[in-house]
């Protein structure tokens, strides 16, 4: 063998390993490197939290890493964090493609009962790291066919995470008091989402189950499905909202709207919390179809700009 390939080879596998250093250091300098020279997120605007939950990043690569840089590019400081990725980096079982939910199931409900809380405390200290609270998860843990153990996981996890709360679509009121009375032993409050189901009267029966129950409003829905503005239901039921999806909507079960052009009055509920100085978040909901040209991140931008001007 020359010194030539020996040294070749040497040069070869000092490079694998420097990649694989690379690869390893990536994630845990992720936050820094990504704010190096820049000033951390900051919308907290005149006393209201502005939000985003990360749904609204749905047509863009969806890892928790990915996530943060949106929240950071888009100047936003505090998020609701849909389940996947924080499951995907705490090292969740992945479903094959083809396999049938009811095969995959049990293996994602074993790893959910036996999963350590390491993972998502250090997605945390990366998020918080980089200036960016997480308020509320939304995992698929919480629905009726979940067990009792992926439901004690999704309220731990969200602990793990900073969280003040869970959300999830409302269920029947069977579950609505599964889910209070876990709550309840978790001192963890689960916010209900509804859609243009909603009325005034809607979250009653889940709010009498349990004080942990609260209610996670659509103002775009609500305006939609009921063809009124939500602001004197806001006035009413503000002690038991845990975070608030702001996005625009025609009334009449319409569609939904770039923010301005629908009918749901975003600037009234905006000046309506920062007069009352509500403290629940106002989470960006991007749901109308993204302009040609543009993509969710500057969408999402538009619409903290909106929130903006409406609170000064």
């Amino acid at each position: 063998m020359t010194k030539q390939t020996m040294s070749r080879r040497k040069f070869i596998a000092t490079g694998a390993i420097a990649a694989t250093g690379v690869l390893f250091l990536s994630k845990l300098s992720l936050a820094n490197s990504i704010l190096s020279g820049f000033a951390k997120p900051n919308s907290l605007i005149n006393g209201v939290q502005i939000g985003v939950i990360t749904y609204s990043f749905r047509s863009m690569p969806g890892t928790a890493e990915d996530l943060l840089k949106y929240c950071i590019d888009c100047n936003i400081n505090a998020i609701e964090l849909m389940g996947d990725a924080a499951e995907a980096y705490a090292g969740a079982p992945k479903r094959e493609q083809g396999q049938n939910w009811s095969d995959f199931a049990p293996k994602l409900a074993e790893w959910r009962a036996n999963a350590t809380m390491d993972k998502f405390k250090e997605l945390r200290k990366m998020y918080n790291d980089a200036g960016v609270s997480i308020y509320a998860w939304k995992p698929n843990a919480l629905g009726v066919k979940n067990t009792d153990a992926e439901i004690e996981y999704a309220f731990n996890a969200a602990k793990a995470l900073g969280c003040s709360h869970v959300t999830v679509e409302l269920p029947d009121e069977a579950q609505t008091k599964r889910l209070g009375d876990l709550a309840t032993k978790h001192k963890m409050m689960v916010g209900y989402h509804a859609h243009t189901q909603a009325t005034p009267t809607l979250w009653d029966a889940a709010l009498a189950q349990s004080k942990y129950n609260g209610i996670n409003l659509d103002i775009g829905h609500y305006a939609s499905g009921t063809s009124s503005s939500p602001v004197p239901f806001i006035e009413k039921y503000h002690d038991h909202i845990t975070s608030m999806h702001i996005k625009d909507r025609k009334f009449n079960n319409g569609p939904n709207a770039v923010w301005g052009q629908g009918d749901t009055p975003i600037k009234e509920v905006l000046a309506l919390m920062k007069k009352n100085k509500y403290k629940f978040p106002a989470t960006i909901e991007l749901e109308y179809n993204i302009p040609q040209g543009s993509d969710a991140v500057k969408e999402v931008k538009a619409c903290r700009a909106y929130a903006v001007d409406a609170l000064k």
